[in-house]
């Protein structure tokens, strides 16, 4: 069975394509600059060749027509046929208590498209090129895996907020958690890597968004973003933890309306909004070392908030066997890395120094009597997609 994996932005498609049979790669690619008003780079890489056209792509059904194209060009491609597409999966993310991994229909659709105020960065897009795929593609089936799912195990009393009952009950408001794929990676990879299907993982997928997963026995037990994406710790835009009473003030004094200053908060806070540099860490880090003051605040406030979170989860999980960084950021920034671990030693939390600097790919990076192991995994959250597609599609 051949699985496409497909990662959606509102002008942009990425993709994997998998033979399930050894959950080998097949191929990969992406294209960006969809619905614009210019050529579309479109992008593929099969057998460690790579080849690369632009020309002006309308929609998401168009970009996956010339995916499709790519993969089944007689040439280089690694498909006789589309029919050897068995599905197409999507790392979607929120669809309420229409969580879980499931077949996309109109149900979920519609749902999607009525909770988009939670995940307004994703929710529309995924829901318009799903609508647009149906169309093209009537004979290929199409599975959604919610990013909510991988956090249905948490326990009531870390998913609820102490606001009127009424809301859970009727609103689905609650703190449903994302980035599941990602953490339910690093929770099956840990077990594999120790030996142990018993370990308590404290999860941190760190990038432009960030999250911290406590993980017991590869099932997620709590995790630091709530109702929405834009909860937890500060992301690359995105304000993270903030007191909403805050902004009867922010209105008054500036005039502005609810809508427009939940606009700032989701699109120009997080570590752009503090520095006044960038939202990519990378040039924070060198903004800071350079002398920006601006700059070296913002990492400050980001680790902090991962340190604070991290002491959270020693006490849910009751310890912890393993820290894992991973995302962009965790698998490459080793000033983060460093920060995070800083000061830990109470808990038995001690990083090699020179491991952590050199660090590249599945690698330990805690000193040898270190009691919680310090660990750097890259996540595959297409492969979990695709193993969670074909359940579905073979059920």
């Amino acid at each position: 069975m051949k699985v496409l994996v497909a990662n959606l932005g509102s002008t942009s498609f990425k993709y994997r394509l998998f033979d399930m049979e050894s959950e080998q790669q097949l191929a990969r690619g992406g294209i960006d600059r969809i619905g614009q008003d210019a050529d579309s780079n479109c992008v593929v890489e099969i057998g460690g060749k790579s080849a690369e056209i632009q020309q002006r792509i309308p929609d998401h059904a168009a970009a996956v027509q010339i995916c499709l194209d790519q993969l089944t060009d007689p040439e280089g491609g690694c498909l006789g046929s589309v029919d050897e597409v068995a599905a197409i999966g999507f790392k979607a993310v929120f669809a309420g208590k229409l969580s879980g991994v499931r077949r996309v229909d109109n149900n979920l659709l519609e749902t999607m498209e009525a909770l988009a105020d939670v995940a307004p960065a994703h929710n529309p897009p995924y829901a318009r090129a799903m609508r647009q795929l149906q169309q093209a593609f009537p004979a290929i089936p199409l599975v959604a895996a919610l990013e909510t799912g991988f956090h249905d195990t948490i326990p009531e009393k870390y998913r609820t907020y102490s606001a009127p009952y009424e809301w859970k009950e009727q609103y689905e408001v609650q703190r449903w958690g994302f980035h599941g794929a990602s953490h339910r990676y690093i929770g099956t990879r840990m077990a594999q890597l120790l030996g142990r299907d018993d370990l308590k993982v404290i999860s941190c997928h760190l990038g432009g968004s960030s999250s911290l997963c406590a993980v017991s026995g590869g099932r997620s037990q709590s995790t630091t973003m709530g109702m929405t994406p834009q909860s937890g710790l500060p992301q690359n835009n995105r304000v993270g933890d903030f007191d909403p009473f805050a902004l009867r003030l922010v209105k008054r004094l500036t005039g502005k309306d609810y809508d427009t200053l939940l606009d700032e908060l989701s699109s120009q806070s997080g570590l752009y909004g503090l520095s006044g540099v960038s939202p990519d860490l990378r040039d924070i880090e060198e903004a800071a070392a350079g002398g920006n003051e601006r700059a070296e605040l913002a990492i400050n406030v980001y680790t902090a908030d991962i340190k604070r979170y991290i002491g959270q989860y020693l006490a849910v999980l009751n310890g912890a066997d393993a820290i894992v960084f991973t995302g962009g950021i965790g698998e490459n920034s080793t000033r983060v890395r460093a920060d995070v671990c800083a000061d830990m030693d109470y808990a038995g939390i001690l990083l090699d120094a020179e491991k952590n600097e050199s660090a590249t790919g599945e690698v330990k990076i805690s000193r040898d009597d270190s009691r919680v192991e310090i660990w750097t995994v890259p996540t595959n959250e297409e492969i979990v997609v695709a193993r969670q597609t074909v359940e579905v599609v073979s059920a």
